[in-house]
């Protein structure tokens, strides 16, 4: 079962935004770092990792950070509504603070993976990116949530516990447009189409794919999304 979103919805969303951004012209060449962390039950400790990845990366000369999928919690729902935060409360929020600090210490973009967030008594999938003063520039929250059970094997439903995104997200950096998707967000290249009707030079998807279908499925998704 997926997200109830459709592509028609989506592109109406993005042609009501989209008319307002600016795409810089004089961005050419760039470093990305991408950031990969084992995830603990410790909350700080795994805040901690990423910021340390974050410095490494820029000293590395990286402009453009991005960090994993669920990289502040273990992917189980024993852990999602422990470790959500609301970003609409930045003075409660530990990681929002800590991305915020990063990015404008550093002067780079981030987009941080995704972290549970907590809203209006739902729990969703998100995924922040900030500026290079320190300011949230853009949320995406999943839209196409993953629910996958194959006997013997593997059984999660996200649906279980998230609620989904239903709009699309678009962002003006520094390093260029930026189109945002989670994981399973790969899934529906219509939303990588959009991405790129709309001028993005890089799309974004943050990901955490389980053993049994992520190593068949990321790779000929990555071409998917990009031929179409």
């Amino acid at each position: 079962m997926m997200a109830s979103s459709t592509p028609s919805s989506i592109e109406h969303t993005m042609l009501a935004a989209s008319e307002q951004l600016q795409v810089p012209s004089n961005i050419t060449k760039f470093k990305i770092g991408l950031c990969q962390l084992s995830v603990t039950s410790e909350k700080n400790q795994n805040l901690a990792c990423a910021r340390n990845l974050i410095k490494a990366a820029v000293e590395r000369g990286a402009r453009l950070v991005v960090l994993p999928e669920m990289w502040t919690c273990p992917y189980s729902n024993d852990y999602f509504a422990k470790f959500a935060e609301d970003f609409e409360n930045e003075d409660a929020s530990p990681t929002f603070f800590m991305l915020s600090e990063a990015a404008c210490s550093h002067g780079i973009t981030i987009v941080a993976g995704s972290v549970p967030e907590s809203c209006d008594g739902q729990l969703y999938n998100t995924s922040c990116v900030f500026g290079p003063d320190g300011k949230l520039k853009a949320k995406h929250r999943k839209i196409h949530l993953f629910d996958i059970e194959i006997p013997g094997d593997i059984t999660f439903k996200e649906s279980d516990f998230f609620a989904a995104g239903d709009k699309p997200t678009i962002v003006d950096t520094d390093v260029g447009r930026i189109g945002i998707g989670i994981c399973h967000d790969i899934r529906f290249p219509e939303l990588a189409a959009l991405y790129r009707a709309k001028g993005a030079r890089i799309i974004c998807y943050p990901g955490a794919f389980n053993i049994s279908t992520g190593e068949l499925l990321w790779e000929v998704m990555q071409r998917a999304s990009l031929v179409r």
